[in-house]
């Protein structure tokens, strides 16, 4: 797992912001896939988790976005 780890830290350091952004389309094709799987008696549970999680990780990211602005001004 360690290797997995510094494996992943590597491709990001190395990678550019373009890069970044096809993975994260990447993602969000994959969980709109996933979520039309969802049988319909369990997608309001699962749409409160993707919510959940989507707001507990674009909440730091834009946070040290802005941080990097403002250091940068």
């Amino acid at each position: 797992m360690k290797k997995l780890f510094r494996v992943a830290d590597r491709y990001i350091q190395t990678s550019d912001w373009k890069l970044i952004a096809i993975l994260k389309f990447c993602l969000l094709s994959l969980g709109l896939l996933a979520g039309m799987a969802v049988p319909k008696k369990h997608r309001t549970p699962a749409i409160i988790g993707a919510i959940s999680v989507f707001v507990s990780t674009y909440v730091p990211l834009m946070t040290r976005l802005f941080r990097m602005f403002r250091e940068d001004a």
